[in-house]
């Protein structure tokens, strides 16, 4: 698999342009076993995927140790991991049956928000430990915009920028679902690269080109390009998921007609929704999520078809 460079302090990493987004690993919307995610983390080894992207929210945690333990014995100069700091893990009094958000776990920790300097470091120690690793190479600030915490993004992203100056992490940045927030960090802020989920797709382009004039020649990493469900499939059923809720008639009717357009021309929905964001030279790597090995080798296969070649017919 291809791979594109991101900065990372003096240096550069080197991205796989598919990355691994390990959320599912954490069981999130259903359970999945250990043996399931080992051998899900062994399809995306195996299809040349070497990006791979988890944090604490993921599972409490649960993601985190599967995704350490599927790298376990792998040349580590080999893989680049990210993860995410903002969210501390601490124990739920009571604890709950099963977790509250949105992954099938037990309740027995709960998130609490801290970006201050020693929250951020006791996460990412927590998260090194979890891992079985040494270091991460890349450190994202995980929603700073969706906290009640003051100045929340200020806070992390002083704390990561001198954990990348003792050498404990090599690049840092922003994860966001919110296109105004990775604006400003990398205005603000000497930032390797951010993470911006479900704002770039075929179906929605919230102000990438001011993404893009705010990194300058830094690269940044996609999510959720398949719009948390409507762009995953050959055909758009009749409902789907847009953002995280019920898909409007006219969204579902635009995904139609792009899905339509695809099969003309011997593409497939899904296909689109990896190769759209890829055009673009200041994008690095497009993470998708994937909680079992069919699934990786379904996205994997992605990139291996030919490259669609109509897109002045979706006006994109």
């Amino acid at each position: 698999m291809q791979t594109r460079e991101i900065r990372a302090g003096g240096g550069a990493l080197d991205l796989t342009e598919i990355g691994f987004g390990a959320a599912g690993l954490g069981n999130l919307y259903q359970a999945i076993d250990d043996d399931t995610s080992r051998a899900t983390v062994e399809a995306a080894w195996d299809g040349g995927i070497r990006y791979f992207d988890t944090a604490p929210h993921y599972g409490l945690g649960l993601s985190e140790r599967r995704l350490g333990a599927g790298l376990a014995g792998r040349p580590r100069e080999e893989f680049v991991v990210s993860t995410k700091v903002g969210r501390l893990l601490v124990p739920r009094v009571p604890p709950l049956p099963q977790d509250d958000e949105m992954f099938e776990v037990a309740g027995d920790l709960t998130r609490t928000w801290g970006f201050d300097r020693d929250s951020v470091r006791r996460s990412l120690a927590s998260s090194l430990d979890r891992l079985g690793l040494a270091h991460v190479d890349i450190a994202l600030v995980h929603d700073p915009d969706v906290s009640d915490v003051p100045d929340a993004l200020a806070q992390a992203v002083t704390a990561l920028l001198e954990l990348r100056e003792e050498g404990a992490v090599r690049a840092v940045g922003v994860g966001t679902n919110d296109t105004a927030t990775a604006i400003e960090a990398l205005q603000r802020y000497d930032i390797d690269t951010v993470m911006l989920a479900g704002r770039y797709t075929v179906l929605r382009q919230d102000g990438f080109d001011q993404v893009s004039a705010a990194a300058g020649t830094r690269r940044v990493v996609l999510a959720g390009v398949f719009n948390s469900g409507i762009l995953a499939r050959d055909t758009v059923p009749e409902q789907a998921t847009f953002d995280y809720e019920p898909a409007a008639a006219e969204v579902l009717d635009r995904a139609r007609a792009m899905a339509g357009t695809a099969t003309a021309h011997g593409a497939t929905l899904p296909q689109l929704a990896v190769e759209y964001p890829l055009r673009r030279p200041e994008v690095a790597s497009v993470v998708l999520g994937m909680q079992t090995a069919d699934e990786v080798r379904a996205n994997v296969e992605l990139l291996h078809r030919p490259k669609f070649s109509a897109w002045p017919e979706l006006g994109l």
